[in-house]
């Protein structure tokens, strides 16, 4: 049994451990968010490389737990951390997404994937940021 004069210590034992655990599931929302807003802006860059839609169709976004499509890229098929999204283009059908990307001997490169990851990766790791510490300032203060 603890002392009954800890000054405290007990609480803040258990608001670490709260603290510590928050941001995790609250952090989960913010990701889907981002996995998807990331996914729509490379959606859009790729309109202009649209020839029958399906490399536009083949972008997608795998959620914690799940395997990415064969054929994938960057990196083919994997299965997504519990604390991690994963946006791909291509499939078993669109095995042509990074020549499109960076492009052929005889045809030009479209960038869409990579400039999309580039132009939202601060504005998608600030949200992650801010639903993190959110989360733990909260837990922290009993909420």
């Amino acid at each position: 049994m603890p002392p009954k004069n800890d000054n405290g210590l007990a609480s803040t034992l258990a608001a670490i451990e709260r603290a510590r655990k928050a941001p995790r599931a609250a952090v989960m929302p913010a990701l889907l968010k981002s996995g998807d807003e990331l996914a729509d802006a490379q959606r859009s860059l790729a309109e202009s490389s649209r020839d029958t839609g399906a490399l536009i169709d083949s972008i997608a976004v795998t959620q914690p737990g799940q395997s990415t499509l064969p054929y994938s890229q960057p990196g083919g098929s994997r299965v997504a951390g519990e604390t991690e999204v994963i946006v791909t283009a291509g499939n078993t059908d669109v095995r042509y997404a990074h020549l499109v990307e960076f492009g052929t001997a005889q045809a030009e490169a479209q960038p869409f994937f990579w400039p999309a990851f580039r132009l939202l990766r601060l504005r998608l790791q600030n949200r992650l940021n801010r639903a993190a510490r959110k989360a733990v300032r909260d837990e922290w203060n009993g909420k």
